[in-house]
């Protein structure tokens, strides 16, 4: 369905949004797939187009993809504002339930994949750049150059990547910890191959906003560069193939032939989810955390910051601004990287609601919860609240 025929009015051509992103980027590839299962009419466009830093980086002002323009002329950043843009303008058929406990679990479970999924990511695109690195030249220049000359586009790729490369470091990425990170997302893919020869998607027959959070990392890092795509292939071919589902239009899947094609009914959790809970409240509990802690810490030590004020140790703009280093312990190893208050922005737009219910909702999740390991991480919490504001991450 298009965007044309979702509001009844003006033409295809004055509907279609204009998504300005690559192929290869992370959180490129989650908006993407929103707008295809969402069924919204749009075009994609690269950064090499000249309005990209004629009017885009202008209006935004970050250098950053994705992006997402609207007909009227307006400018969206970062995925969550994104989407829940999109999910204003166009209301039918939502990506975020409407019954309590699987809302704020799919809130959860984006914030996961969409943050505590990173490192993991960035690590299997760049600690194995030798042997995918005429992909990513290509990939890297793909978004960089347009035109025909093969040699002009590899070189234009080549000149961006040691940059992103750079990243590992801040993201904890040593080499006394990439076995950790191998393992925890190991375990995960085993976790999510189970659940994906069950169930279509995360809470059932329907695509959520978890979906779309889990193909930010699932994708186009771990489920499209050579190496970690065939590693998906061989141990978890289901998740492959949700990567696959992911990417078309069409809810109904003939693999599930008889699959109910929405949510479980009476807000329940698929059981074959519940192990990949317990790892989400474990490993992201861990680093929301030590990021607590430290934000806390920051606020503490400058208690007259004003409403408004930029969340950042330099006032510098970021997409994922940092407050220094941090160091903690998960899974058997110390973990040594940038703090990332983004995460928990995003945890905290699921943690308020939780914490604002009673009744029958707040028993079936503290249940839930307390069984699957997810009390401390439910307990977390700032000081002060942090928004979004003109792009960038704001105290409250």
């Amino acid at each position: 369905m298009t965007l044309n025929a979702r509001a009844g009015q003006a033409s295809a051509s004055e509907e279609t949004l204009t998504l300005w992103g690559t192929p290869h980027s992370l959180y490129t590839g989650k908006v993407r797939s929103y707008l295809i299962k969402k069924g919204l009419a749009f075009r994609e466009l690269f950064p090499h187009h000249p309005r990209f830093s004629a009017e885009v980086v202008p209006a935004v002002r970050l250098v950053v993809v994705p992006i997402v323009e609207t007909p009227d002329g307006q400018f969206y950043q970062d995925t969550s504002d994104i989407i829940a843009e999109l999910e204003r303008r166009f209301p039918a058929d939502p990506v975020v339930p409407s019954s309590p406990v699987q809302r704020v679990l799919a809130r959860l479970l984006d914030g996961y994949g969409s943050e505590c999924l990173l490192p993991a990511a960035m690590h299997y695109r760049w600690s194995y750049r030798a042997e995918q690195e005429h992909f990513l030249q290509a990939e890297f220049g793909r978004a960089m150059h347009c035109g025909p000359d093969r040699e002009a586009r590899l070189q234009a790729g080549a000149q961006f990547m040691t940059y992103f490369n750079s990243f590992l470091p801040g993201l904890g990425v040593l080499p006394e910890t990439i076995p950790a990170i191998e393992a925890a997302y190991e375990e995960l893919l085993d976790l999510l191959d189970i659940h994906f020869q069950h169930h279509p998607y995360l809470l059932g027959g329907r695509p959520c906003i978890a979906d779309f959070g889990f193909m930010a990392p699932l994708f186009a890092h771990l489920g499209r560069d050579p190496v970690p795509a065939a590693q998906m292939m061989k141990r978890a071919p289901n998740v492959y193939r949700w990567t696959e589902r992911m990417n078309r239009a069409q809810i109904a899947d003939g693999e599930f032939p008889d699959h109910a094609t929405d949510w479980l009914p009476d807000d329940a959790i698929p059981v074959t989810l519940e192990p990949v809970l317990k790892l989400m409240f474990q490993d992201w509990g861990a680093q929301l955390m030590a990021d607590a802690a430290h934000v806390n810490a920051w606020l503490k030590a400058n208690p007259d910051l004003p409403a408004g004020h930029l969340v950042s140790l330099n006032g510098e703009r970021s997409v994922h601004p940092t407050l220094g280093m941090i160091d903690y312990p998960w899974r058997g190893v110390t973990m040594q990287r940038a703090s990332m208050p983004q995460g928990l922005w995003h945890f905290e737009q699921a943690a308020s609601e939780a914490r604002a219910w009673s009744g029958s909702a707040r028993e079936r999740f503290d249940s839930l919860s307390a069984r699957l390991g997810g009390q401390a991480m439910m307990q977390v919490g700032l000081t002060r609240p942090m928004t979004r504001k003109d792009y960038v991450l704001v105290l409250g």
